[in-house]
């Protein structure tokens, strides 16, 4: 188990370990509820550059460290509250490091004001949704490159405080 040293924003110069945490996780970790083609088609989205610095550039990225600088995890946020990505490591899952992370997307998506939290959730992040409060908007078909992909559209609704 590695201890978390630090969640800090993503930048350019991390899409590298970015890209190679997101093609090794899915390949491994989604295998368990998807076919070696699903995967396989999955893992080719993250070859595409110009995704990544769209993530990096225009959503709030952030990502885990250990002490030794080992991305474990990331999770993107748009302005408008849809969690574009989150990836935990391979080797560490289990760990508490989505939780942090979703804690840091929850906190922001309040700092924005955003009534919700959506996202398009794998089969295998399913439950880990639901256990946060999240609901099922529908069961949908999502593309990958040349496959459709069975996965969820989930949403939290967040509540505040009047004032």
């Amino acid at each position: 188990m590695r201890a978390i040293e630090c969640v800090r924003k993503a930048t350019i110069r991390d899409i590298p370990a970015l890209k190679q945490l997101f093609r090794e996780t899915v390949l491994s970790v989604n295998r368990q509820d998807y076919t070696a083609e699903e995967v396989a088609d999955w893992a080719s989205c993250g070859e595409n550059d110009e995704r990544w610095e769209k993530i990096v550039y225009f959503y709030y990225t952030l990502m885990v460290e250990d002490e030794d600088g080992h991305v474990l995890g990331f999770a993107a946020l748009s302005a408008n509250g849809y969690l574009n990505s989150m990836f935990v490591h391979k080797d560490f899952q289990g760990q508490g490091i989505a939780s942090t992370l979703y804690g840091f997307m929850e906190r922001r998506a309040r700092a924005l004001k955003v009534s919700a939290i959506t996202a398009d959730v794998s089969l295998t992040a399913y439950p880990f949704f639901r256990k946060l409060g999240f609901v099922v908007e529908k069961e949908q078909s999502y593309p990958a490159n040349r496959l459709f992909l069975k996965n969820y559209k989930m949403v939290k609704y967040l509540e505040y405080d009047e004032e």
